[in-house]
């Protein structure tokens, strides 16, 4: 290797979602619609449940957590897109790429354990509705939205210190939209094989475990559904129901497309395409995923807006 390919870089480009320039401008346009919609949907959700007293249940604490995840998520990511789209030139630092993937990384691992706290508080309600009261207290719900947020925040971390290990120097372009981990391998001068060892570890038996848990979570529910004799109780059973499978099938598809896979298994653009389900538009749909069909969700917001 040359002198000049070994020199090290510490400020990188990122090439976002298309090369074309008459499409940066359009690009900028709808990724930041998306994204100003992304964030009145969650914070307005969050503010909701925080206003109506109908809505202080477990299921919407639960949900006021995601929503918070999924706006993290968003933010971790698009405001830098936008950026981009709009200066081409304009560079990231080292540690503004790793803070970026730590914040994307954690909110993502949260959302996955909030998934299955909240496929377990649909268990509890549907088959054992007697002892909801009992087993899901405001004080269990607490400290099961801070042990997803805090493995979430822990996870990530590992990677980053090993992260530290590597340097960059074969290129300062990361053909990305943003500081995607599997992306800076690419560009590391040294070996990254236990990185990327370790995050397909991590991200296989995080996303595997957690989804059969929510799996086998739903399997009893549904068969509880499939025994109410009552048409109103299983009609509205089925309708929470159908709107959390709906999410967890999003976003574990398009997740484990990504981590857990062979490494030769996509092209960059289906790459980028699986990346952005992911990143931006599944926290765009998620906020009305759970609460267009909502009865609770939309009573409450015609009494805040009788108000």
């Amino acid at each position: 290797m040359s002198d000049e390919n070994r020199t090290l870089k510490t400020e990188y480009v990122l090439t976002g979602l298309s090369d074309h320039p008459w499409l940066q401008l359009p690009l900028f346009l709808v990724f930041l619609v998306i994204y100003l919609v992304t964030i009145v949907g969650n914070l307005g959700l969050m503010a909701l449940i925080w206003k109506d007293p109908h809505l202080h249940t477990p299921m919407y604490l639960f949900l006021g957590g995601l929503a918070f995840a999924d706006t993290c998520t968003s933010t971790s990511v698009t405001p830098r897109m936008l950026v981009n789209f709009l200066d081409k030139t304009t560079m990231i630092s080292l540690a503004e790429c790793i803070i970026q993937f730590y914040f994307f990384a954690a909110s993502a691992t949260t959302e996955c354990f909030l998934l299955v706290v909240m496929a377990y508080d649909r268990y509890v309600a549907i088959c054992n509705p007697l002892l909801y009261p009992v087993v899901m207290s405001n004080r269990l719900c607490t400290q099961l939205i801070s042990i997803s947020y805090a493995i979430g925040f822990m996870n990530p971390f590992i990677h980053v210190v090993l992260l530290l290990r590597l340097t960059f120097c074969r290129s300062n372009i990361i053909h990305y939209f943003y500081c995607e981990i599997l992306q800076l391998f690419n560009i590391s001068c040294i070996d990254p094989s236990i990185n990327a060892l370790m995050i397909y570890i991590f991200a296989a038996f995080i996303q595997i475990s957690t989804l059969m848990t929510i799996i086998i979570s739903y399997t009893r529910v549904l068969y509880d559904i499939l025994k109410k004799k009552s048409e109103m109780g299983r009609s509205k059973a089925f309708s929470t129901c159908s709107a959390h499978l709906l999410s967890v099938s999003l976003y574990y598809g398009t997740l484990i497309f990504m981590y857990v896979r062979p490494a030769s298994g996509l092209a960059e653009n289906q790459d980028k395409m699986y990346s952005l389900f992911y990143t931006i538009i599944i926290p765009l749909i998620n906020p009305f995923i759970y609460s267009l069909r909502n009865k609770e969700v939309i009573g409450a917001l015609k009494r805040i807006t009788k108000k």
